[in-house]
């Protein structure tokens, strides 16, 4: 009786061990995964190319993650790992009729999100309270200083994760003040411009 005791036992223990290592490894990709590693090279790659930019931190936007979910990554450069994340909205005029699909445009007045990389500038205080001015680096993000799309907070975008979506924007990444202020922190203190990616 004893022999089986201790044989279940055993065996108990060696279902557990599985279970925690089979969770710990599938854990692991899905955090690889979060920012695209094409999408971090080309960051690496405008960073190389001019010392104006930041070489420690940059930011990054998947938005194939659905808005309820944490998509606006803060990556350390040098470390090689995400030190924070949050919720981002996307622009009214990225919405489709397909829930959970985008589209995206660098076209005035379209209320969409545009794609690709971006220099964050300066700050001001406008509508929303402190807000930075972005300038796009890529064609298909162009036109957004003259877009007036600015990275800054809003009081409707959760801090926590949801399990629906959140709001919109008119094409800025907007985000919860409390997160905002980590963000800016980082900003603040940078002695150059930070890159921020957003892709899809």
């Amino acid at each position: 009786m004893k022999k089986i005791f201790i044989g279940l036992l055993v065996l108990l223990l060696i279902f557990a061990g599985y279970r925690i290592l089979r969770k710990d490894h599938t854990a692991s990709p899905s955090v690889a995964r979060t920012i695209d590693i094409i999408k971090i090279n080309e960051v690496r790659s405008i960073i190389k190319s001019n010392p104006k930019y930041n070489d420690r931190y940059a930011f990054f936007i998947d938005m194939k993650i659905p808005s309820g979910k944490n998509r606006f990554f803060i990556y350390d450069l040098k470390n090689n790992k995400i030190i924070d994340k949050g919720l981002v909205a996307h622009g009214l005029g990225s919405e489709t009729k397909v829930k959970g699909k985008l589209k995206f445009s660098n076209v005035p007045n379209s209320l969409s999100t545009s794609l690709g990389r971006y220099a964050v500038g300066g700050h001001y205080n406008g509508k929303f309270g402190k807000a930075y001015k972005l300038y796009g680096l890529d064609t298909t993000n162009s036109n957004v200083f003259d877009r007036d799309i600015v990275f800054h907070y809003y009081f409707d975008v959760p801090y926590k994760e949801q399990k629906g979506y959140i709001c919109n924007s008119y094409g800025c990444p907007m985000v919860n003040k409390k997160y905002f202020e980590r963000v800016a922190k980082i900003i603040d203190t940078s002695g150059s411009d930070i890159v921020m990616s957003i892709y899809y």
